[in-house]
């Protein structure tokens, strides 16, 4: 049951190549993006355009790519990185397919004030997982911090995507990597996956790579930041599943309970094999993997359709992302079981490296 979308389209192209036609007409697209890059590059060198300074420490966690690299959970680490660290932390987002517009508060030190649908699915995924720490989204950033800055007296700021983001002057800056082919075919967009050139990476302070399977997946990402950022650290980073609810009846259940159930997966996120992994490592019988658009919003037609696959495979079940029931939580449930699965960021190797990053620009208050 897999959707075939423009987007997946340009994803499949990204990573096995494109024909002939297509490849000379994203290359000439290419090339006008990276002139864009390179006027950019040089309005802020030669003091044109700037950055400006918060009165407070400010983390961005980004990636270079377009696709899935596990920025919010890293962004949840972040912020209880900084919280072990005595810091008061908010979250600044631009609330990516957000319905509200202008700054808005997602959630204060108490309660969360926004539905999804006006918050943008990870922000809100965010006030849910970290329950007392602000969560602003802004097209501006600078005005979002600033406000989570005067309401709410943080301490440090935590930028969602913001490495490409330049208004703003960043004291550390996260780049998030898939360990596997993580720049695709090395193309800038829209030829490639590329948002900015791997000579970008000069400015990071801290490269994770997540999903790695063993010291091998990181050869790509090591020879990278060896030509491009001499001595930056190279983290490994794995998801750890911690929870599992039934979403009809909000009941927890032990993740040790799915292991043999055929169940059928679906995710609309940008990287679904990185969840098919996971279920895979719970040892649950996934049947059949649907694959939706990234930050797809469900409707009741799609979960009928699914409710019908299940039948039709004999399955006992449903699954998904927490991501992904943040945006079906108020839809009519399929009438099978359906297990919502949560994640947190788990690093393999590099725990000093990134404390004492964190230590270094934010230290203790």
């Amino acid at each position: 049951m897999k959707r075939a979308d423009g987007s997946g389209r340009f994803t499949r192209g990204w990573e096995r190549g494109f024909g002939p036609g297509p490849t000379l007409l994203l290359g000439a697209l290419a090339g006008g993006y990276r002139g864009f890059l390179g006027a950019r590059e040089w309005l802020y060198a030669r003091g044109v355009l700037s950055s400006r300074a918060l009165p407070c420490a400010v983390v961005s966690v980004g990636n270079l790519t377009v696709g899935g690299t596990g920025k919010t959970p890293a962004v949840e680490r972040a912020v209880q990185t900084l919280a072990d660290l005595g810091h008061r932390p908010a979250v600044v987002s631009r609330g990516y397919r957000r319905q509200s517009s202008g700054v808005q508060i997602v959630a204060d030190t108490s309660s969360i004030r926004l539905d999804p649908e006006d918050a943008g699915d990870e922000p809100f995924l965010l006030a849910r997982r970290l329950p007392g720490v602000p969560v602003v989204v802004g097209g501006n950033r600078h005005d979002a911090a600033r406000l989570a800055i005067e309401r709410f007296a943080v301490t440090a700021v935590v930028l969602d995507d913001g490495f490409q983001h330049r208004t703003l002057r960043k004291d550390l800056e996260i780049v998030m990597a898939r360990a596997r082919s993580p720049w695709g075919n090395g193309q800038l967009l829209p030829g490639g996956p590329l948002r900015e050139p791997l000579s970008a990476l000069a400015k990071a302070d801290l490269i994770v790579a997540t999903g790695a399977r063993g010291a091998s997946d990181l050869a790509e990402i090591e020879a990278a930041t060896a030509l491009h950022a001499p001595g930056v650290p190279v983290l490994a980073a794995h998801y750890a599943p911690v929870e599992c609810w039934e979403a009809d009846r909000m009941r927890m259940r032990a993740l040790s309970e799915l292991a043999g159930a055929r169940l059928l997966g679906f995710a609309g996120i940008a990287s679904p094999e990185a969840f098919e992994l996971t279920l895979m490592g719970l040892e649950v019988g996934v049947v059949e993997m649907a694959t939706f658009p990234d930050h797809h919003w469900y409707s009741p037609e799609d979960l009928r359709a699914l409710d019908a696959r299940v039948v039709a495979l004999r399955a006992e079940g449903l699954v998904t992302t927490e991501k992904d029931w943040v945006r079906l939580r108020r839809l009519p449930l399929p009438k099978r079981p359906l297990y919502v699965i949560s994640v947190r960021l788990e690093l393999s190797t590099g725990h000093g490296e990134w404390r004492k990053a964190f230590e270094r620009v934010c230290p203790r208050p």
